[in-house]
């Protein structure tokens, strides 16, 4: 956009200079700015080769700040609904089978509906995330399902830094209502809901929430956990000599005589619903490990397992080898799983929180 006028000076912006041209060019500063313009779009399409590759690679890097204020909004929406059901006594309660163990497994309206708004309001929030649940999901209208907020004070307040990764290297591990068989007995006590974050593997954000006492822990392994997880967790401690392990009530197995064959005779064995509540009954000090010597599935652990990774701690199978939670890996875990709270206990590798960093 260049415009000619007669004279003997070229005229560029804010500056002038003498040339024997025999008339005078000014260059139009609208033009200019088209023509800049012009070059970077043609430089960005060369990059990205179209527009629709340019919004799918900036999908594609995820805050896992903003995915913990949504894994934080997912499951406690999720446990409203189990909470609503659960009163109005309207279950519908069928069986999937039994388990390896010959227990039954029931699944509810609680499960399906408790699911279907977590996944799809995760999904909506991150469309290019890699989601895994426990259920499935059936032919609904999820239109009016809005996605999760990825905004949270109480997360702000905690995480000052965020942490921007590639939605490949993440797979979201959801268990819309954990222990449904203590559900159906109305044992409202160990029912959660629990949202984790996996990069590349290894569980690294942790939402377990109770949606009948509405207390909800959260953790983000080497940045922070919930203040109110913290406050619980500082006033735990070990209660005696005695080893209290905390055990599945209907998958026990072998874990009883097992624990006994470790800690001794008097080893206390607690039975419990729930690996979320079971894995909390660690961190908060009501137990010293829980120890799962039968199959058991990701999703009841990789939450738990991000929380105790916040906390210094881990979990692992009783060999000693870390889970990993990687889409391609078993969804299910053969074999014998532990965390322990103290030090001491040399049944796990995980370990009790360091007292300075809580």
């Amino acid at each position: 956009m260049i415009t000619a006028f007669t004279g003997d000076t070229v005229v560029y912006p804010h500056t002038h200079y003498k040339m024997n041209l025999g008339a005078t060019i000014k260059v139009n500063k609208f033009g200019v700015g088209i023509i800049f313009t012009a070059v970077v779009m043609v430089a960005v399409i060369y990059r990205y080769g179209s527009s629709t590759n340019l919004e799918r690679s900036a999908s594609s890097m995820v805050s896992l700040r903003d995915l913990l204020s949504a894994a934080i909004d997912s499951a406690q929406r999720g446990g409203k609904i189990v909470y609503a059901i659960r009163e109005a006594v309207s279950l519908h309660e069928k069986s999937k089978g039994k388990t390896k163990e010959g227990a039954n497994d029931p699944v509810t309206d609680g499960d399906i509906q408790s699911h279907l708004t977590m996944y799809y309001s995760l999904k909506k929030a991150f469309p290019s995330l890699e989601i895994i649940s426990e259920e499935h999901s059936v032919s609904v209208d999820t239109s009016k399902i809005p996605p999760a907020s990825t905004h949270n004070l109480e997360v702000i307040s905690v995480i000052t830094d965020d942490i921007v990764v590639p939605a490949q290297d993440i797979q979201v591990w959801i268990d819309p209502l954990d222990a449904t068989q203590e559900y159906t007995e109305n044992l409202r006590e160990y029912v959660t809901t629990m949202v984790c974050v996996a990069v590349k593997g290894h569980a690294t954000i942790g939402v377990i929430h109770k949606p009948f006492s509405k207390f909800t822990a959260w953790g983000w392994a080497g940045k922070g956990v919930s203040p109110q997880l913290q406050a619980s967790v500082s006033q735990g401690g070990p209660k005696d000599e005695i080893a209290h392990i905390i055990v599945s009530r209907s998958h026990a197995g072998e874990v009883e005589s097992v624990a006994k064959a470790a800690f001794g005779d008097k080893t206390q064995v607690i039975h419990a619903g729930g690996a979320g509540y079971k894995t909390l009954a660690v961190i908060q000090g009501d137990a010293d490990a829980y120890v799962h010597v039968t199959l058991i599935k990701k999703w009841d652990l990789c939450a738990g397992n991000a929380v105790l990774n916040a906390l210094h701690g881990n979990m692992t199978t009783l060999s000693g080898q870390s889970i990993d939670y990687s889409s391609n890996e078993r969804k299910k875990i053969e074999g014998r799983v532990g965390h322990a709270a103290w030090p001491q206990i040399l049944f796990t590798k995980t370990t009790r929180p360091q007292k300075e960093y809580l």
